[in-house]
């Protein structure tokens, strides 16, 4: 049952991140970024591994373009920012 209420705190506190004007979504999205992979292993490991699949692909749906810069960085890219 924590799982849920975990998961719940995630899904609401990014709808709240996604409000914030660009330039103030920076530091909250990285901290978002960073707690969605334990938050998808735990998913699959306490549900089924087909709900940590929907997980994923939900994640990757949501922080496409934070995703496809970091892609971009570690191919030794300079992707430009977006301005403020």
């Amino acid at each position: 049952m924590t799982l849920v209420w975990i998961s719940a705190a995630w899904v609401i506190a990014a709808a709240l991140v996604a409000m914030l004007p660009m330039r103030r979504q920076y530091v909250p999205g990285v901290a978002l970024l960073i707690a969605a992979p334990v938050l998808i292993g735990m998913i699959w490991m306490q549900v089924a591994w087909w709900a940590g699949l929907l997980a994923l692909a939900a994640f990757v749906s949501m922080f496409r373009n934070p995703l496809l810069y970091f892609y971009a960085r570690l191919r030794g890219q300079r992707p430009e920012l977006p301005e403020s």
